[in-house]
């Protein structure tokens, strides 16, 4: 190589580009970075560690392949030329950008632990040299490790490093995802109101700029904060705003994907509610004309069945062309919630399967336990059902739901214990395991448990659940000592009227739930009017008032893609809905 040649390849990365770079990140100016590296082949070709300026572009090349350029494998094909030594030979300028792409890199390939130990290296090094920029971006990628991990307490503090570095430095735009992921902590741990004013900061500020994946990620939280308060309607407009920006920001959409995720487990939380609204209309006999707001229900049922189903099959397709473990998981994960819902339980149990061997690829602690507790809850409507085997499968039941408790307690997640603990005391007091004493004071403490974790004031498909388990483990102690009572004629001062109802408040509540929420069945079996158990139901809040359907009946909201909805009349089953994480 002649000396004029390895000048110009000193030359190739300048101070100028690197600044320019540095100050497109400072302002949130995506699409002016995006178009100048499309013109740094020659660097990336030619790359040598020897090259002036060659560590500092490789770290902050690495922070725009975070935000969307190029691929993972040209970042590595960077850090693949320093060997052993060179990197001997690196002054600490030069070893902290290496280190934090390779923490980079493994932080997106899900090697969540790996991820952190480099970063943790960084960071000591940078706040020796006092570098800012590097101790801003490093805390926020060390916080989207923490919170993925479900270890809340620490992301909040390395977020909020994060967010104090950039305001410190007047970069308020570049703060903004520190900002964003702080309010998506806040959620996930409980506090929807303090995170709904971060995200409405964080909108205003990022209004006038091209950071379309961020904006895309305000729209999301926003979907998902507003699906925990049951407004699925604004969940729906949030998530397809989100996919808007998404695609003007993203060519590979990998965050459209994991939004049509999102969107899908919301439209699932609607099914079920459709799916009760059904159950609570009677059903006709062959001589009357079909309830008209029956058949509407049924009909929209299966709309919310076909969008979802095409929903998760688009995500799937994205993620194979842009391998995402995570997202991958989470496909399999809310396959199986919608199969469990539709009640083809060979299906969901595939699913599931499938949504913990990648999520245990990964050591995902939290979709680990998800996984596992939709075995637990599949194992559980086998039982119900009676299937043949169902003593494995009660068998199976319990110890699906002690593997989800034990992965729960690996992190902060107060939902996800809320949902395990919950499954875990319904395991425990099924119709297999419930006859039992001891097996019922079991039951009782992983309700005490559940309850210990439970969101005030939230009234979700936790909440649901929770209240089944809690009237079962009521019945179970209240029942035969009253009926005990009666039988030695303690009645006190009530009338026979009075003893009936109290007799009804009993027993159709529990032949309810055996006969899978069909009131017609309860009706027939008792030889009583639907009419007369509906309001006992009714008075007992297990259903809505019969004058208030519009309170249960939820809209389904298709994006523009949604296909035509499914003509074939499906008889549904009864099925508690899938349960969100991560």
């Amino acid at each position: 190589m002649t000396t004029a040649h390895a000048l110009r390849k000193r030359q190739l990365i300048s101070s100028e580009l690197l600044s320019t770079l540095r100050a497109d990140i400072d302002s949130r100016r995506i699409g002016h970075g995006m178009n100048l590296l499309t013109n740094v082949n020659a660097i990336i070709d030619s790359f040598d560690p020897s090259i002036e300026n060659a560590a500092a572009f490789l770290g902050i090349f690495a922070e725009w392949s975070d935000l969307g350029f190029g691929n993972l494998d040209l970042v590595k094909r960077l850090i693949a030329c320093y060997n052993a030594e060179i990197r001997s030979k690196l002054s600490i300028d030069e070893y902290i950008p290496l280190r934090m792409a390779e923490g980079m890199v493994a932080m997106t390939e899900g090697m969540l632990d790996r991820a952190i130990d480099h970063f943790s290296i960084v960071l000591k090094l940078a706040e020796e040299i006092r570098a800012w920029h590097i101790l801003a971006i490093v805390n926020y990628w060390t916080a989207r490790c923490e919170r993925k991990k479900g270890q809340y307490e620490k992301a909040l503090l390395d977020v909020r490093k994060a967010r104090e570095v950039q305001g410190a430095h007047g970069h308020i735009q570049n703060e903004v995802p520190a900002r964003m992921l702080e309010s998506l902590i806040l959620f996930e741990n409980g506090d929807s109101k303090q995170a709904l004013s971060g995200l409405r900061e964080a909108e205003v500020i990022l209004s006038r700029t091209d950071d379309y994946v961020t904006r895309g990620n305000i729209q999301s939280t926003y979907g998902r904060i507003f699906e925990r308060e049951l407004r699925f309607g604004q969940a729906i407009e949030h998530y397809v705003q989100a996919i808007e920006q998404f695609r003007k920001g993203e060519p590979k959409y990998v965050h459209v994907a994991r939004t049509m995720v999102d969107m899908s487990f919301t439209r699932i939380q609607m099914a079920r509610r459709l799916r009760h609204s059904i159950e609570a209309y009677p059903e006709q006999r062959k001589d009357e004309s079909p309830t008209p707001p029956r058949a509407s229900f049924v009909k929209e049922l299966s709309s919310l069945y076909v969008i979802i189903v095409k929903d998760l099959d688009y995500a799937a397709g994205i993620y194979a062309s842009n391998p995402n473990v995570r997202g991958i998981a989470r496909v399999h994960l809310f396959r199986g919630y919608l199969y469990l819902d539709m009640g083809k339980l060979d299906f969901a149990a595939q699913e599931a399967i499938q949504a913990y061997s990648a999520a245990e690829s990964k050591h995902d602690f939290i979709l680990m336990a998800s996984a596992r507790n939709l075995q637990c809850m599949i194992a559980n409507a086998r039982v119900d059902d009676e299937i043949e085997g169902w003593t494995d499968h009660a068998v199976a039941a319990q110890d699906y739901a002690r593997d989800a408790i034990e992965l729960a307690s690996k992190t902060q997640n107060r939902r996800l214990k809320a949902i395990v603990y919950t499954w875990h005391g319904l395991t425990l007091s099924n119709g297999f395991l419930g006859g039992q004493d001891r097996v019922r004071d079991s039951a009782r403490e992983a309700m005490d448990e559940a309850g210990s974790y439970l969101e005030p004031g939230v009234r979700d498909y936790i909440w649901e659940d929770f209240q089944i388990l809690k009237r079962r483990l009521s019945e179970s102690t209240t029942l035969a000592p009253k009926l005990i009572q009666w039988a030695h004629g303690d009645v006190g001062e009530k009338s026979f009227r009075q003893l009936a109802e109290d007799f009804a408040d009993l027993v159709i509540p529990r032949m309810w739930e055996q006969e899978k929420r069909k009131i017609s069945r309860v009706a027939s079996r008792l030889s009583i009017s639907p009419r007369k158990v509906r309001r006992v139901l009714t008075r007992l809040g297990l259903i809505e008032a019969e004058s208030e359907p519009s309170h249960v009946r939820v809209k389904a909201a298709a994006p523009a893609s949604s296909p035509e909805a499914w003509t074939e009349k499906r008889k549904t089953k009864s099925r508690h809905a899938g349960h969100r994480t991560g």
